[in-house]
Order: C-alpha cells, then sequence, then structure tokens
C-alpha cells in the first residue's frame, strides 16, 4: 500500500521552514533602517548593538526587531533540525548546519532582552565606564550572547553550504553559498580585529562598516537559505 504524504515537517513539504527563515532574515536586516532614521549613531565607527541601547531613543524599534528576527530564526532552524532527525537523515553536516542555525536564532534572541545601557563607541563617558566595570552586567552577558549568535551564524553558513555541495540538495544554496561563505570569514576577520583594536584603545578601525557588513551577508545568506528550500519543495 502506498505512504500517504506528510505534511508539516517531512521533506516533501518544508515550506514552513522557509518561511520562518526567510522571514527572519528579513527582520534581521531591520538595522538598514538607520539610513533613513535619525540616529544620531555613525555607522561606519558603531557597533550595529548600539542602535537598541537603552538610551536610545528608538533603541525599543530595534531591540523588538532583534528578538522577532532571532525568534523566527530559532523557529525555522529547529523545524529544519526536526526534519533532519525525523527522516533520519545520516547527514552530519546538515545536522549542524541547522544546530547552528537553531544557536544563532537563539541568542540573537537573547539579545534583545540583554542590550547595552549606553554607546561606548560614541560616547566617551560609556567607553570609560565600561572599561572600569561600572556598567550593567547586561554588558557582559550581551558580549556573550553577540558572540554564540555568530558562531551559530557561521556555524550554520559553513556546514549548510558544505551540505548543500557534498548531499546534492538545496541547489541554490550550492551554487552561491560558497561566496558567501568567503566573504562572512572575510567580514568576521574584520570586525574582530576592528573590536581587538578598539578594545585595545587604538580607534575604531571602521568597526560599524565591518560588522554591518558581516550582519548583511548572514542576511542575505538565510535568505538564500530560505529560497533553496522553497526551490527543494518545489521539485
Amino acid at each position: 500500500m502506498a505512504k500517504r504524504p506528510e505534511k508539516g515537517l517531512s521533506a516533501r513539504n518544508p515550506w514552513p521552514v522557509a518561511l520562518l527563515i526567510g522571514l527572519g532574515a528579513a527582520a534581521y536586516t531591520a538595522w538598514v533602517l538607520e539610513v533613513v532614521l535619525s540616529t544620531g549613531l555613525n555607522p561606519i565607527e558603531t557597533y550595529v548593538s548600539e542602535l537598541a541601547a537603552q538610551d536610545q531613543p528608538l533603541g525599543g524599534l530595534f531591540r523588538a526587531t532583534d528578538f522577532t528576527a532571532g525568534l523566527l530564526a530559532f523557529a525555522g532552524g529547529l523545524l529544519g533540525l526536526a526534519r533532519q532527525l525525523r527522516d533520519g537523515s545520516r547527514r552530519p553536516w546538515s545536522v549542524a548546519g541547522w544546530a547552528g542555525v537553531t544557536l544563532f536564532g537563539a541568542a540573537t534572541a537573547a539579545d534583545a532582552w540583554l542590550p547595552l545601557s549606553c554607546t561606548p563607541t560614541a560616547d566617551p563617558v560609556c567607553a570609560a565606564r565600561e572599561t572600569a566595570g561600572l556598567v550593567p552586567a547586561t554588558h557582559q552577558a550581551h558580549a556573550v550572547s553577540s558572540s554564540l549568535a555568530m558562531t551559530g551564524a557561521l556555524v550554520g553558513i559553513v556546514a549548510l553550504t558544505i551540505a548543500a555541495r557534498r548531499y546534492r540538495r538545496l541547489a541554490p544554496l550550492a551554487r552561491y553559498g560558497p561566496a558567501l561563505v568567503v566573504l562572512e570569514l572575510l567580514a568576521t576577520v574584520w570586525t574582530l580585529t576592528a573590536i581587538a583594536l578598539f578594545t585595545a584603545g587604538r580607534g575604531t578601525w571602521a568597526l560599524g562598516a565591518g560588522q554591518r557588513t558581516q550582519v548583511l551577508l548572514v542576511a542575505f545568506w538565510l535568505g538564500l537559505l530560505a529560497y533553496s528550500v522553497h526551490e527543494e519543495r518545489r521539485t
């Protein structure tokens, strides 16, 4: 007897994953609103997360979009991971990749609940207080959650791109993913170097531009992943 087609999380019907990841990618680019909104922060020099600082007039807006993006990516990543485990797939790169996306989403959502209290790259007083340890504990917690978010994103980007090529799945990702992997790694090196120099008191070295490039590439990759899952559903 022929098996009845499954719905929901099955490989034949992965549309919830594509939808959630696609919406998450869109929400993760909400910071580009700084182009048309008056934030008072220099996008070349400041952290993206400083847009959501508690002392910023639009902080609540950017915290809400961060939380939304994280929640959507977490749900999509969890469904993608569940599909791999439910189907009994022996594709470790796929499992690792979807686990990375899930971690990215959870940590990004946590970022919204652990905002900076002020803007250290734009406010010398804030920077001095941070160096002296006189800022709320959320500063350290935010650094941890941000690091976990980017770690999850990098794991997802690298592992799922490798999986797409090795297992011959997700054709658009297999084709364009490697270029995004290289660009994302370069942007990450730029960002980490700039952060290290800023922490050492040697200026920002276009920290904001590097980090914005980094997170924009993550959003592009998530969009490509969503499109790839959608196309796989169609075929």
